[in-house]
């Protein structure tokens, strides 16, 4: 909804008034105290159009000369500032996207922009909100249940030196600022009812300095214990939503089972499969298999007519190459997984649709490592590693994971799909499947929540994993993940 008429009435405060004068004084050379801080501005719209794709609906709370906003090539872009010269400015700069002479603390103006916007973006303006609590929780408005609320703010460490820079012309002057680190920022999205889904860090070194800022920032400033210390700071929030009511009618679900050489667990996927939705479509994608899995497939397909079975042979190798095919097929609403070893119990799936169809999350991982296992469910070495590898991507997607290798992994087909028109970003990288879909949701700030599982043995056949192998192709995702996700 593009608004007939700007919005125009603003109603400040002393301290409002007196912000709004400094900028409407400073408006005018607003873009060339950017052009002096070239690299700090870059690094900021490189980073805030990682988190928001071109293409989406934004809205800017504090969008001076609008800049950003068109830096984020957003379908429809709405600003709003209550500098007027600001908005001046933006206008003429970018024709292209409404800006608005408004207070976004003001509740009639923001329920006039309409939506939902698929992002909303405080960029440095908390830091001059009267009450951002009271801004957050008016913000609901224009959010729809998959709108993201992205703020990036500046570490008040930082304070001395950007006095300096500022006494010296450095820096474009500022009114005084809101003290909030970010866990402060965290803490106001909940009390106003939202989720935080992402917290990061970057920019250690604001100045190119002859090419060492950039190497900084890419190879230490994103190292543990070293990021808190960086100037720039962001927190990504969803709106909290209704805990244990479901949005309309029940969701239907894909369950897609990647089989290759599991002739003796096909019919066990399907018998101890419980009826956990009211619509469940079973995908078998089978992978050139020796011990006639095809064959079986096609045989319990036929022996249980009453179940919505169907039966696939991929094109290419590799379980991702099987995920994809089968994904592609489903007409669920639910995409889930089943490795069809069957060591991911079938039964526990359930666990994973009411997570996600109830809002607990929008991306819903599995994890092997909280209950104690079957003896031989998984060897020494394996158990070591997918310890270390949690730890080491937990940090990389700055979202907690136990266990990113469990198979089962579910998630709506929107959101899928969504994964599949960014895939440019990450390419075909992945053989395993699993990289792909949690890169993906990582990139598109879903909540990720893990479902602890009770991880069996085999009762047919033998694990198609190679420890070493498979253990260095792991060793480079990681390094893939860090220069994707991190050194950029």
């Amino acid at each position: 909804m593009n608004l007939t008429s700007p919005i125009t009435e603003v109603t400040l405060t002393p301290r409002q008034e007196a912000i709004r004068a400094l900028f409407d004084k400073l408006a005018p050379e607003r873009g060339k105290w950017i052009a002096r801080n070239r690299y700090f501005h870059e690094s900021d719209y490189d980073y805030m159009r990682f988190l928001i794709p071109a293409g989406a609906r934004v809205l800017e709370i504090g969008s001076g000369d609008g800049q950003l906003l068109a830096a984020l090539k957003p379908s429809r872009g709405v600003g709003i500032d209550f500098s007027a010269e600001m908005v001046r400015i933006a206008r003429e700069k970018h024709p292209d996207y409404e800006f608005h002479v408004a207070n976004a603390e003001d509740a009639g103006a923001v329920q006039r922009l309409g939506g939902p916007f698929d992002y909303i973006v405080i960029s440095d303006t908390i830091g001059l909100i009267e009450d951002c609590e009271a801004l957050l929780e008016l913000l609901h408005r224009c959010a729809g249940t998959g709108t993201r609320i992205v703020i990036a703010y500046y570490s008040h460490l930082w304070d001395p030196l950007l006095r300096i820079a500022e006494v010296f012309g450095q820096k474009m002057p500022q009114a005084p600022q809101n003290n909030l680190p970010t866990a402060d920022i965290a803490n106001l999205l909940v009390l106003a009812d939202y989720e935080i889904v992402r917290r990061e860090w970057r920019q250690l070194v604001p100045r190119r300095l002859l090419g060492l800022g950039p190497l900084i920032n890419r190879f230490i400033a994103t190292l543990p214990g070293i990021r808190r210390f960086c100037l720039r700071n962001y927190v990504v929030a969803r709106p909290l939503p209704q805990r244990g009511k479901v949005a309309g009618t029940l969701p239907s679900v894909s369950v897609i089972v990647p089989c290759r050489n599991e002739r003796g667990n096909i019919e066990s996927a399907v018998t101890r499969m419980p009826a956990f939705a009211p619509d469940i479509e079973i995908v078998f994608v089978e992978g050139h298999s020796k011990d006639n899995t095809y064959e079986e497939c096609l045989r319990v397909q036929a022996a249980y007519p009453g179940r919505d079975i169907k039966v696939m042979r991929q094109d290419g190798k590799g379980k991702g190459d099987a995920v994809r095919k089968g994904f592609a097929a489903a007409r669920g609403d639910v995409l889930m997984i089943l490795d069809a070893d069957l060591t991911v119990p079938p039964e526990s799936l359930g666990k994973f649709y009411d997570a996600l169809a109830l809002g607990r999350g929008e991306f819903v991982n599995g994890t092997r490592l909280v209950y104690p296992m079957e003896a031989t469910a998984m060897r020494f070495l394996n158990n070591i590693a997918n310890h270390a590898f949690a730890i080491l991507f937990s940090y990389l997607l700055n979202q907690r994971f136990t266990d990113t290798l469990c198979g089962t992994k579910v998630l709506w087909k929107r959101d899928y799909e969504r994964i599949v028109a960014n895939r440019s970003y990450f390419g075909d990288f992945d053989p395993f499947g699993d990289f792909d879909l949690i890169f993906g949701a990582v990139k598109l700030n879903l909540k990720i929540v893990e479902v602890p599982i009770r991880y069996a043995g085999r009762t047919y056949g033998e694990t198609q994993i190679s420890r070493f192998t498979h253990g260095w192709l792991l060793l480079r995702m990681v390094i893939f993940a860090w220069r994707k996700l991190k050194a950029f």
